[in-house]
């Protein structure tokens, strides 16, 4: 049943008022007056008087029994009015009253308290939205201490790992050799990677990083990053790269650095999680937009992990991504690479199948901002 609103509440509270004061004033002027006024005629009645005589009189008790049967009136009818109004203010004060003292529990760091539900349906969605802020609020905590713990724990290691070598190396207990200066550089290359990122995810947000959008094709970006990657991988390789492209498809509103920064996030992505099968690229157009989809035979993602993959720092797997070297915040800049060309990014998973992250972006000439349609999941062969 809908609950009324605070706007009907309140009207048909003053109309209460109102009525309640007009039927106290009606049954008292019409139950007292009339007593009163016999009352004070029996007092100056006598024999052998005229009306004229007593004219005077009659209106001066009639003046004195109307204004005190309006002043009992007035009493009564103020009181019970003042009263129900009291009492239905009280009803929308007391919740405000209690979301103040818990607005005020959550500036004390309190962030776990929640709003009831309330009679009132404004209250009530008020109470909602409060609910839901201390909910972001109480997330936002969370991930900020993720972000210091994870940061902590991806700097460390890398450091750590450096500064044993470097100590080695001055006094004299290691041998400067090819194998220590690459791992040195390997793990310079990983701070740089994680303060890369963190940079440019900084830019992202803050909106100062720009992109140059221009009329792309597709083809010749993605070719390029294939062989890339077909270029480090072994002949024997038990994954797979493929690359579906069909002919004729329009070029894309898109700056090939960003897409193919995006493009080699994926793969690598992709390629980390895949042990066996596939990792294939499928493009294809829909009305006004280009996808395109990353597809893997890899483990999966679990359907409650499916929604918290483009959040920052965020792992599934936290000891296995951290032994891959990953930073957590790819896709994340994935995510805000997309979006300033106006498209859209989305993933779709089934444990123990793989996983599709796909993304579309406009045509040529086009604004971009028509709504992404979801694709079905491709079905697989290992």
């Amino acid at each position: 049943m809908r609950k009324p609103s605070l706007r009907s509440r309140l009207f048909r509270a003053h109309l209460t008022v109102l009525a309640i004061g007009i039927i106290t004033l009606t049954i008292v002027g019409w139950l007292y007056t009339p007593r009163l006024f016999i009352l004070r005629l029996r007092r100056i009645q006598g024999s052998n008087f005229r009306m004229a005589q007593v004219q005077g009189q009659l209106v001066e008790v009639f003046q004195f029994a109307w204004g005190r049967g309006m002043l009992w009136a007035a009493l009564l009818g103020g009181i019970s009015a003042s009263s129900l109004s009291y009492w239905l203010s009280q009803r929308i004060v007391d919740p405000l009253l209690e979301m103040e003292g818990i607005t005020r529990a959550f500036a004390s760091g309190e962030l776990d308290r929640r709003l009831p539900e309330y009679e009132i349906l404004e209250l009530t969605q008020l109470a909602n939205s409060v609910n839901h802020m201390a909910a972001d609020i109480q997330s936002v905590e969370q991930r900020r201490r993720d972000l210091v713990s994870d940061l902590s724990h991806e700097l460390r290691t890398p450091l750590t790992i450096l500064k044993g070598y470097l100590e080695g190396l001055s006094d004299g207990t290691l041998e400067a050799d090819p194998a220590i200066y690459d791992r040195l550089i390997r793990e310079t290359g990983r701070l740089q990677r994680l303060v890369n990122d963190l940079q440019e995810l900084s830019q992202l947000e803050s909106g100062y990083l720009s992109i140059n959008p221009r009329p792309t094709d597709l083809h010749d970006l993605l070719a390029s990053i294939m062989a890339r990657f077909t270029d480090q991988r072994l002949p024997d390789d038990p994954v797979q790269l493929r690359l579906h492209y069909p002919k004729k498809l329009p070029l894309v509103q898109a700056d090939a650095e960003r897409i193919e920064q995006v493009m080699v996030n994926l793969l690598s992505n992709a390629l980390r999680h895949t042990e066996v099968g596939y990792v294939q690229v499928r493009v294809w157009s829909e009305g006004m937009k280009v996808w395109v989809s990353v597809e893997d035979t890899g483990p999966g993602i679990a359907p409650e992990d499916v929604n918290h993959v483009f959040d920052r720092f965020w792992r599934a797997d936290r000891s296995r991504d951290r032994a891959s070297g990953g930073t957590g915040i790819g896709l994340t800049i994935c995510q805000r690479l997309i979006d300033l060309h106006g498209g859209h990014i989305e993933v779709e998973s089934i444990v123990g199948q793989g996983s599709i992250f796909r993304f579309w972006l406009p045509i040529a000439g086009t604004s971009g901002s028509h709504e992404a349609r979801s694709r079905p999941l491709l079905e697989k062969t290992v």
